[in-house]
């Protein structure tokens, strides 16, 4: 057991998902949004991992992801939070549901105003207090 003092990071990961999402859809809309962070944000991601064996796996997030859920109305506030304090951020909508691919993902999100977009779930990245106020009225998910 270490006597080192528990990390204690400056910066916050968080996903808000909408409370009346099924429980594969929560899990699906996690993964595909905090994959986003890792490509534009290479210091939210560690050193690879090693067994004791040896064998290799890849790198994860450094620090943990906080995941919250909330009514609709909940994630348009915190989506036009996010959009104010210019944090970095995925988003997914609930036209996601009906696309196949990559493609198809992204021009159902560009056919859409940003006041329009019908958030399932977005993703935030930041300074702690700016992440904690984009959250603000969200509850920690059961």
């Amino acid at each position: 057991m270490s006597d080192e003092a528990p990390v204690r990071f400056d910066t916050k990961i968080a996903v808000l998902l909408r409370e009346d999402l099924e429980t594969w859809q929560r899990l699906n809309v996690t993964a595909f949004l905090v994959s986003g962070l890792g490509t534009q944000l290479p210091e939210v991601i560690g050193d690879p991992y090693e067994d004791a064996d040896g064998v290799g796996y890849l790198p994860m997030f450094r620090q943990p992801v906080l995941v919250f859920e909330g009514t609709k109305e909940t994630l348009t506030t915190a989506h036009a939070r996010v959009l104010s304090r210019a944090l970095p951020r995925a988003l997914f909508t609930s036209d996601l549901f009906t696309t196949g691919n990559d493609r198809d993902n992204r021009a159902a999100v560009r056919a859409v105003s940003t006041d329009g977009l019908d958030l399932v779930g977005i993703a935030v990245y930041g300074p702690r207090n700016a992440v904690d106020k984009v959250m603000k009225g969200a509850r920690m998910h059961p």
